[in-house]
């Protein structure tokens, strides 16, 4: 069986190194905000390019805080896409805010900034760019349109760590950036872990406080918070992984290459980078009108896929009540897009023998 990601083979590669950081970690019995989690913000915002970091309990958690920390709620509007994993929307809704969708560019799944300016109303408070399977967003376009209309910009980088726009790492671009390390990202921990990196003084020590109750000293609650944080085997962890972020991320980069170079690509559309971005591959995807059947077919050669994401977040049932989106190329792509497996530890004949049984298999696009 070829897996969509595999653990096991992850583990034989760091699993000295692994068993020796976690082992020191129970050694020390400090697990909750001790010196593996303050040098991992230390060099995880540093390896970003910012000024603070913050580690959250998830990246669902650090989107929620990063709207919250803008005054962002009751009926105020942000903008953003809805082909993109449920977090990235419910956490406008948690904070009582409006999701306003903007349709994708085919070519990248990344938002279309053609088509942002003529969603910004009164109500418009900040834009949600979301630098989708490892291709950046187009962070220039939306940070002059923030900048024109006095809009905050968050980054979602939940699946682009390591990835390059113009020279700069995302998460560097916006006023606050978000990261999940859910354990198959490509930095990824063995659990739930989030990540909030930013440049503002006033914005971080806010941050700071919400996280841990609201508590700007033991015992001293200046608002209403939460208990958002990331533990220290999580972060020794990271601290691990980190290192091989960009190793992992070039081998990404090589393996996609040779599913770019064998793929029929009159039969598949593979996916297209911009000659201004390093994209890191979180997800190889591709497009075929004839996705379920050769989902299935796969599956029958033992070849692991997956979807993200069949349902677009507007169709979801939970966002039954907003009024009707025009969005035809994210409802066009969720009926065609199928995601390969992609991770650093796939064999080179493995991707030949996928590239083989879809060449034999797929039908024309056209």
């Amino acid at each position: 069986m070829i897996k969509f990601f595999d653990f096991k083979r992850e583990y034989s590669h760091l699993n000295d190194d692994l068993d020796i950081v976690i082992d020191n970690v129970l050694k020390s019995g400090n697990f909750i905000d001790g010196n593996e989690l303050k040098r991992f913000e230390s060099q995880f915002s540093q390896y970003i390019g910012t000024k603070y970091g913050l580690g959250v309990n998830s990246g669902s958690d650090a989107l929620f805080m990063a709207i919250k920390s803008l005054n962002i709620g009751e009926g105020h509007e942000v903008i953003s896409v809805s082909h993109t994993f449920m977090s990235t929307v419910d956490a406008i809704s948690r904070n009582n805010a409006i999701p306003v969708f903007v349709d994708i560019d085919p070519a990248t799944y990344c938002m279309d900034v053609s088509k942002i300016e003529s969603k910004i109303t009164d109500k418009t408070r900040a834009i949600i760019a979301v630098h989708l399977y490892g291709h950046p967003a187009e962070m220039d376009t939306i940070l002059k349109i923030a900048e024109k209309y006095g809009l905050f910009v968050i980054e979602d980088c939940s699946q682009a760590h390591g990835a390059i726009y113009n020279g700069k790492r995302v998460g560097s671009f916006g006023d606050i950036s978000c990261f999940s390390f859910y354990p198959v990202k490509n930095l990824g921990a063995y659990g739930d872990g989030g990540f909030i990196a930013l440049n503002d003084d006033v914005l971080f020590e806010k941050l700071k406080m919400m996280h841990n109750y609201g508590q700007s000293g033991k015992n001293q609650h200046e608002f209403v918070g939460l208990n958002s944080r990331l533990d220290e085997i999580q972060a020794a962890i990271l601290n691990l992984k980190l290192n091989y972020l960009d190793n992992w991320n070039n081998e990404r980069n090589k393996l996609a290459n040779i599913y770019n170079t064998l793929l029929d690509g009159n039969k598949y559309k593979i996916p297209e980078v911009k000659g201004h971005v390093k994209h890191v591959y979180h997800l190889y995807v591709i497009r075929t009108s004839n996705r379920d059947k050769i989902k299935e077919y796969l599956l029958k050669n033992n070849i692991q896929t997956m979807i993200h994401y069949p349902v677009p977040v507007h169709k979801q049932n939970a966002y039954s009540n907003l009024i009707l989106q025009n969005l035809p190329n994210t409802e066009r792509i969720c009926n065609e897009i199928i995601s390969l497996p992609m991770n650093p530890w796939l064999k080179k004949h493995e991707i030949i023998e996928i590239c083989q049984i879809l060449n034999d298999y797929g039908e024309s696009n056209e």
